[in-house]
Formats: structure tokens, C-alpha cells, sequence
């Protein structure tokens, strides 16, 4: 038997309850905001979720067709006021989100690996993200993905706080077994 069960994962689609996967990012980002973080993910609308799902690739990820975890992959953004996001070859990923109940499981970290090797077969070259500077628990969890910091960003007024940008190059398919 594994110590982490092994997940199905797959696009988000119309077919899907956007309320209820809403529900589930808030949850998941609930002690954030009991700890004073005003992540996006702490209060935005169903409306919301859809924007940002629509503005990259969401992807779920079930157990025993559960949905347990969420990420949405953005590919780079000319537009961005960030520099690395403007990057050509560097996607980034948010709404990252496992529930409650089923943290602990290395779901987490099941699903992002998924994401990392869709983005690597798509010419992902490099991966970002931001979180909270205050979330010391997650950036030491990028850090041990093999994430570096790289700056910070200021997403306010959607947040309430200085962002840590954090990246990590990924090598072309086949040449890693990441990708």
C-alpha cells in the first residue's frame, strides 16, 4: 500500500461545479486567512474562479472521483506587470489548492508535478509563482520543489501583502524525467 495514493488527473470543464471547486480553493486557503493573508484565493467570487480558469489550463485532480486538488497553469503573460511572467518560456501557476481533509497526503505535490510536465511538453522552460512573503511554510515547501526566490511582486489591492516570486528551470522533454 502507498503512503500516497495515486491521484486521476484532468482539464477542468464546463461539466464541472465551479461553486464547489470555489468552495474548495477558499477552504484550502481558510488558515490563511485566519492568519490575516488576504490571498485571492481567500475570498474570490465563483465569477472569479472562472476568469482565472479561463485565462490558463485548469486542471483537477480526483480521488475515487472526488475532486481533491486544483491548479491552473498560465502560460507567459505579455502583459504582466512582472518580468519574469512576461518571459517567453516561463508559465507560472495559481489557484493551487488541495481540501482540507486531504492535505497531508502528498496530493499536493502529485498534482503540481502533473502540471510541471503538461507545461514541459507545451515549451514550458521555466516555472513561477508567487505566495505570500509572510507563508514561510510554503516558500520553504517551493524551496524544497526546487524552487528559488526571485524577486517579489505587489498584487495588492487583491491582497494584503508583499509576494515572493520563486522559479525553477525545467529541461525540454526527454532530457529530465520531470518533464
Amino acid at each position: 500500500m502507498s503512503l500516497h495514493p495515486q491521484l486521476h488527473f484532468r482539464p477542468v470543464d464546463e461539466g464541472d461545479d465551479l461553486e464547489a471547486l470555489t468552495a474548495l480553493i477558499r477552504a484550502a486557503y481558510a488558515p490563511h486567512a485566519a492568519s490575516g493573508l488576504r490571498y485571492w484565493a481567500t475570498h474570490q467570487s465563483v465569477e472569479d474562479t472562472a476568469k482565472r480558469l479561463a485565462a490558463g489550463h485548469g486542471f483537477v485532480a480526483l480521488q475515487d472521483d472526488q475532486v481533491v486538488a486544483t491548479v491552473t497553469l498560465r502560460e507567459p503573460e505579455p502583459d504582466s506587470k512582472v518580468p519574469l511572467l512576461r518571459e517567453p518560456g516561463t508559465w507560472s501557476f495559481g489557484q493551487f489548492a488541495v481540501a482540507p481533509e486531504y492535505k497531508g497526503k502528498g496530493f499536493g505535490r502529485q498534482i503540481h508535478d502533473f502540471a510541471v510536465a503538461f507545461a514541459c511538453t507545451h515549451g514550458c522552460q521555466r516555472m513561477a509563482l508567487h505566495t505570500a512573503q509572510p507563508a514561510t511554510a510554503l516558500i520553504a515547501m517551493y524551496r524544497s520543489w526546487g524552487y528559488a526566490e526571485a524577486g517579489t511582486c505587489d498584487w495588492r489591492p487583491h491582497t494584503n501583502y508583499l509576494s515572493v516570486l520563486m522559479s525553477k528551470a525545467l529541461s525540454p522533454p526527454p532530457a529530465s524525467p520531470q518533464c
